[in-house]
């Protein structure tokens, strides 16, 4: 799972941003979460435009296996946000990683030292 974080530093072409794109050529499957998609496209709103932001997207989705918050998720995400006591957005984004058996790539500081995490940072 490639989190906001580390698409983020893609898009911008940053020194992270290149390692997050050794996950992102790699013919392994990638997983994202809604929320990812939605945490993304709105910092892209708030710094370039909506057409950046549709182009992003699609690039996304083209590359990743969109994941919706159902009720599992919902569930799993409400139980290690009040253990963790971390954003809603993170604790999906957790969930959806752990339900899936995939590790989270990210250099966001609250995924630091966590189980099945690839911290870049």
């Amino acid at each position: 799972m490639i989190d906001s974080w580390a698409w983020i530093e893609y898009f911008m072409g940053s020194d992270a941003g290149a390692v997050v794109r050794g996950y992102i050529d790699d013919d392994q499957e990638i997983v994202i979460s809604t929320i990812n998609l939605s945490e993304v496209y709105r910092w892209i709103l708030r710094y370039y435009d909506e057409p950046t932001a549709e182009e992003k997207r699609l690039a996304m989705r083209e590359r990743c296996i969109l994941i919706d918050v159902d009720e599992e998720v919902a569930v799993s995400a409400a139980k290690i946000k009040h253990d963790l006591k971390w954003g809603l957005g993170d604790s999906i984004v957790y969930a959806t990683a752990k339900l899936k058996g995939s590790k989270v790539v990210t250099g966001d500081s609250d995924f630091k030292g966590m189980e099945d995490v690839i911290f870049l940072g």
